[in-house]
Parts: structure tokens; sequence; C-alpha cells
């Protein structure tokens, strides 16, 4: 007789072969694709759904409008004119618009530097010690979340020719004061201090948390070796933070190139010159302030729009440079 057969793991029950959905090729079940698989995620396409209707309709929308406008010739009642490229072609021989972006760029070349700097160095003294840490953060940072109008008011009131605290503080010392308001680069001094100012906390922040990231070994064996504190913040500290100081760069390039509200309060209250000229000798013109000036006060829309899409071709234009330069040093 034949032995009886021994008993053994239950088998799987067996599914209907006309029921699976199995890909040929593998032999697996097939994932559902096209507009199913798309709908059977519509509760987080509805959630996410406000930012992209936020978006289209306040930045893309309003961005490629002012695209069409560049072509266009408008005072922003009457009908549309199509001049092609003749906005464009007026501009490279306007001389105001190469004053204001000039002076756009030497506010940045004032601010940005010292306040990436200022940032980079009191994040390490922050790094470095372990009181107060907390109150130093929130101190830094209040600048940064203070209203810029604000702040320019006071900026204005501190350094005023007659009766600016700054001036009364030289006067006292027995140092002449300075005609901070009415001098070719006293404003854009008062202008780059403004903005340093403002920015230096928001960047040390950031830096704080890169250097809490650099492992403690590196800095002892650095003591070890007898690097003093100089040595090691440009041996060490500098080259690990270069990621974070390249982030920094393009934000404070982007920021500072856009700087605006600073001298329309600055000067836009001073009824001896135009609202919008930038102080005395148009000094404190920046780029967008000049783009303001051609839209809201002379109402040509076209001309305005030719305006701030050439100028942010140049702000891509620095920000390659300085991802060039950062990376190109990290590479090396």
């Amino acid at each position: 007789m034949a032995a009886p057969p021994t008993a053994g793991p239950a088998a799987a029950p067996q599914v209907p072969q006309k029921h699976r959905r199995t890909d040929r090729s593998s032999g697996r079940p097939r994932r559902r694709r096209g507009p199913r698989r798309l709908l059977s995620f519509w509760p987080q396409y509805v959630a996410v759904s406000p930012f992209f209707l936020l978006f289209l309709t306040f930045l893309f929308f309003p961005m490629v409008y002012s695209l069409y406008l560049a072509f266009q010739r408008w005072d922003g009642i009457g009908e549309m004119s199509y001049v092609g490229l003749e906005q464009f072609r007026f501009l490279l021989d306007d001389p105001t618009f190469w004053l204001a972006l000039r002076n756009t760029l030497v506010i940045w070349v004032f601010s940005t530097f010292p306040m990436l700097f200022m940032a980079l160095v009191l994040a390490t003294m922050l790094n470095s010690t372990r009181r107060l840490t907390s109150f130093y953060r929130v101190a830094y940072f209040v600048p940064n979340v203070t209203s810029v109008v604000a702040v320019s008011i006071f900026f204005f009131s501190a350094f005023s020719d007659r009766y600016g605290v700054i001036n009364a503080a030289l006067q006292a010392v027995n140092v002449p004061s300075v005609p901070w308001l009415n001098n070719e680069w006293t404003i854009k001094a008062v202008i780059a201090m403004l903005m340093t100012w403002q920015w230096t906390g928001y960047n040390m922040i950031i830096y704080l948390a890169g250097l809490q990231a650099i492992p403690s070994d590196v800095y002892e064996a650095a003591k070890l070796d007898g690097a003093g504190p100089v040595r090691t913040f440009f041996s060490i500290t500098v080259p690990m933070m270069r990621p974070i100081i390249l982030f920094t760069v393009i934000i404070s390039t982007v920021n500072g190139l856009q700087s605006f509200t600073e001298p329309q309060v600055l000067f836009g209250s001073n009824a001896a010159n135009n609202p919008n000229s930038g102080g005395p000798g148009q000094a404190g013109l920046t780029t967008l302030l000049y783009f303001y000036h051609q839209a809201f006060d002379n109402n040509n829309f076209g001309y305005a729009a030719a305006i701030v899409w050439a100028f942010f071709l140049v702000i891509l234009l620095f920000v390659a440079i300085n991802w060039r330069l950062v990376q190109g040093r990290r590479k090396g």
C-alpha cells in the first residue's frame, strides 16, 4: 500500500486568473495608470491647490502680462500700440536707467559683503558661547521682522543734517557734521547701512545653523595643532560653510539688488526734489525706484515693463556669476 500523504503547510488560496491583473513582462500585479490613478489622489491635489491658484493669479499671470507690456506703448487707460523692441532700444540709450543701475550696484556692494562677513563672524562668536544664546538670537533677528518703513523713518531722523542724532554725537566730540542725506556717496552709505542692519541677523541665523552641523572634533583637532581663532575661522569654518555661504550670497544678491522701500521712504517726503528721484543728484535712485517712477508717475507702463525685465536679466547674470565663483573655488 502507498503511504498516506504527510501533513504540510496549507496551500495559499488560488485567485481565479480572470480576476488578477498582472504585468505580462514581470508577472506582477499591474498598477493603475492614467486618469484613474490621478483621480485617486484628488484630496492631496485639493489641499495644495490654493497655493497654485494664488501663484497663477498674483505671480505668474502678472509676470507674463508684464512681458507682453514690454512690447507695447500704454498709459494704463487708452488703447495699447505695439512697438516691438523700441522700448528696449530706448532703454539702452537712457542715461537715467544706467544711473539707476549703477546706484543699485554700488549700494549692493556696500551692503552685501560687509553684511555677510558680519553675519558669519557673529554666528561664529555665538556658536562658541553657551550663555544667553536665545537672547542674542532674538535680538539680532528682530530687525529682520521690523517694518522697513518704520526703520527707514528712524534712519531718516537719525541721519538728518540738522537735527540728526548721528551729527549731534559727532558735534559732541568736536567732529564736523556730515551731510549724510545731501552727498552722493553718503546717501548710498546710509541706504547700505539700513539694509545691513536689517538683514545681518537673518543671515546670522542661517550661518549659526550651519556651524552647529560641523563636528566639534574638527575644531578640537585644530586646537591641538596650535591653530588660533583666526586661522581656524579661515581654514576650517569658511571652507566647510561654503555651500551655505553660496546660498546666502544668492539670496542677498537678489534682495540687495531689489532695494526700493529704503530710498523711497528716505527721500519720498523731500518736497524740494522729485518724489521718486532718489534724493539730491539722484544718488539714491535705484532701478526699481526708477521703474516705479515710470509706471505710476509718468504712466508709461510699457517702458516700465521693459525696465523691470532688463533688470531681471541683470539679476540672473549676477546670480550666475556668484554661483560660478563659489563653485569654481570649491572645485579648485
